[in-house]
């Protein structure tokens, strides 16, 4: 069975999001956030608390041994970004997007 988790609006981008989403997909829950614990990034943050979730949601409400739990799906897409201009020479401005991510995951009881 297949249980999912997304984290919204996170205030990192998904390009940033996306290098340390690449490193635990495939492995199971516990080398995933063991992966991600040593990660030096506030993303891999974002990034282990959606896992966390994820396994915390197929324990609860499916009764699902966390133990046997596989990353089966992870994807970072984009999300509403906040607009902001700077200041620039000659009486002009120049956009700046403060970009943020949708982080989703998707894992599975393992197939023996």
């Amino acid at each position: 069975m297949q249980v999912k988790a997304v984290s919204m609006n996170t205030g990192v981008p998904a390009s940033k999001v996306r290098l340390y989403i690449d490193l635990v997909r495939g492995k199971t829950v516990a080398e995933a956030l063991a992966i991600l614990k040593f990660a030096p990034s506030p993303s891999a943050v974002s990034v282990a608390k959606t896992v966390k979730s994820a396994a915390a949601n197929a324990e609860n409400n499916y009764q699902l041994e966390p133990s046997a739990l596989k990353v089966v799906k992870i994807f970072a897409d984009g999300a509403p970004m906040m607009k902001r201009h700077k200041p620039r020479s000659r009486g002009r401005a120049s956009p700046i997007l403060k970009r943020s991510s949708n982080i989703t995951v998707v894992v599975a009881d393992q197939e023996v």
